[in-house]
């Protein structure tokens, strides 16, 4: 009988967190996939699929951040579909919903967590894991 070891998560350096305003979002390509890095103008800081699923353009750093009751959200900025920061469930289609990965700020820098297979990563980031 053969175990598998199981994958291994890697926290990738991003960006310095005063690249990210309140209110706003910013996207980085991270090992070939790209992430909308989001904080809410409370300062909680989010990390989503870019990708808006309905129309396949990869803008939602680009959409609007705001609440829809207690729940931080963005609106898609092309068709206005709106997502969780939290679940990634689409307020508006309940069969859609992004991938939300895993975000935290240490000295200052932005960090995304990815499972990984091969082992860690990077200790800073490569030229196209920086925020475009």
């Amino acid at each position: 009988m053969s175990l598998l070891a199981p994958p291994t998560t890697t926290w990738i350096d991003i960006c310095p967190a005063a690249a990210i305003p309140a209110g706003a979002g910013v996207a980085a390509n991270v090992a070939g996939h790209q992430v909308a890095l989001l904080r809410t103008d409370a300062g909680d800081l989010h990390a989503i699929d870019n990708r808006d699923p309905f129309t396949g353009a990869n803008v939602l750093a680009r959409g609007i951040v705001g609440m829809s009751g207690a729940r931080p959200i963005v609106a898609s900025p092309l068709r206005k579909q709106r997502f969780c920061l939290v679940t990634g469930a689409c307020l508006d289609d309940e069969s859609v919903a992004l991938t939300v990965h895993e975000v935290r700020t240490v000295l200052g820098r932005v960090q995304l967590r990815l499972p990984s297979a091969t082992g860690p990563a990077p200790a800073r980031p490569t030229p196209d894991q920086e925020v475009s």
